[in-house]
């Protein structure tokens, strides 16, 4: 029976390179997959180009990718000139050169390797990328990702507390195809259907360095709140959530505070909570989805340069209830940390819109 054609065939290779089937536990690799899968170990100069397998291997094992691609059943089952491993590094360097079609990606990422190693077609490539899936590239992300900076680091804590923030996007567009249709749903738009499908990217991030923490995403319909509570399920006792007006709902609230962390969270203008306690500093104390939380009304002024002035009132909602330790005023300044996310979310959606 002739061999069916596989993502492999599309690179310039000699015919010692279509090989059997690949058992687990063999250790036997034809000359070009060895000399690549090798390069993924070698160490990297002080200055590696950026995207090169050097830099990558540095911030990803090989060891990790091997480990990621077994437990998500995406190895190899036989000899290929582009093994899973080296699949998974493409992908990372796509992510890096958005702006770069394939082929000059994997230039990028294989420059100056001393070895000889495959050239292959855009097909071929495209055909890597559809082997591997997505799963061990969103089970690599579940192991990097989390806090980048140490709690010792300037900016990244409110006292003992690491501050982190989450924020949605609902504009970001993917190819118009069946299945995303199918999954995303048609959403109405002022002159009617949208041209394409739309995707929500809800994301968690450490203030104090804009890293990424956590990130889910799909249909727009299920609503901003729906995706943060699923980011509330790896929040721990030593991070403090910064959110918007968006997320203050009663069940958000209490699933953030039944995790041990705490928030200070901006509640909408229509949203007057009762007055329990009245303390000194103007802030009061109320009882909202079964806790004891502590309100903040300042009012925020703005001028202009023409001598316009305007403002409105922002009402806060927080879990630290000790005036003397967590002064108004100073969890008022603290609230502004969230718009580090604002920041870094545009980061993304550009990433994600050029990837498109």
């Amino acid at each position: 029976m002739p061999r069916s054609q596989g993502p492999g065939d599309g690179v310039k290779r000699s015919a010692e390179c279509c090989g059997p089937q690949l058992s687990r536990g063999s250790t036997k690799i034809f000359p070009k997959a060895e000399a690549l899968c090798s390069s993924l170990s070698w160490a990297a100069p002080a200055m590696s180009p950026p995207g090169h397998l050097g830099e990558l291997s540095q911030v990803v094992p090989p060891e990790l990718v091997d480990a990621v691609l077994e437990e998500t059943g995406a190895r190899e089952r036989r000899l290929r000139c582009l093994p899973s491993r080296v699949g998974v590094y493409f992908v990372l360097a796509l992510g890096l050169f958005e702006h770069l079609g394939a082929r000059l990606v994997w230039t990028k990422l294989v420059a100056g390797l001393t070895p000889r190693v495959p050239e292959p077609s855009e097909k071929a490539l495209r055909d890597l990328r559809r082997r591997i899936g997505p799963a061990p590239v969103k089970r690599l992300f579940e192991v990097l990702a989390g806090p980048l900076a140490q709690p010792s680091t300037p900016g990244v804590t409110y006292r003992r507390w690491r501050t982190v923030a989450f924020d949605g996007c609902s504009s970001l567009i993917v190819p118009d195809h069946e299945r995303n249709w199918s999954w995303l749903g048609r959403p109405a738009s002022r002159l009617g259907q949208a041209g394409y499908p739309t995707l929500m990217l809800m994301t968690r991030c450490e203030t104090g360095t804009r890293g990424l923490v956590a990130a889910v995403f799909g249909p727009v319909a299920m609503g901003e709140t729906y995706y943060a509570q699923q980011l509330t399920s790896n929040l721990t006792p030593d991070m403090l959530l910064l959110a918007d007006r968006a997320f203050h709902t009663n069940d958000l609230l209490a699933q953030v505070a039944r995790r041990g962390a705490r928030f200070l969270v901006r509640c909408a203008s229509r949203r007057h909570p009762p007055i329990l306690t009245l303390l000194p500093d103007g802030s009061y104390l109320t009882r909202i989805a079964g806790l004891t939380l502590r309100v903040i009304e300042a009012e925020i002024r703005t001028r202009t340069a023409d001598g316009t002035t305007f403002g409105e009132t922002c009402r806060l909602l927080t879990t630290l209830t000790d005036r003397r330790t967590d002064p108004a005023h100073q969890l008022v300044r603290l609230y502004h940390e969230r718009w580090e996310i604002e920041m870094c979310q545009p980061q993304c959606t550009h990433k994600w819109e050029l990837a498109v």
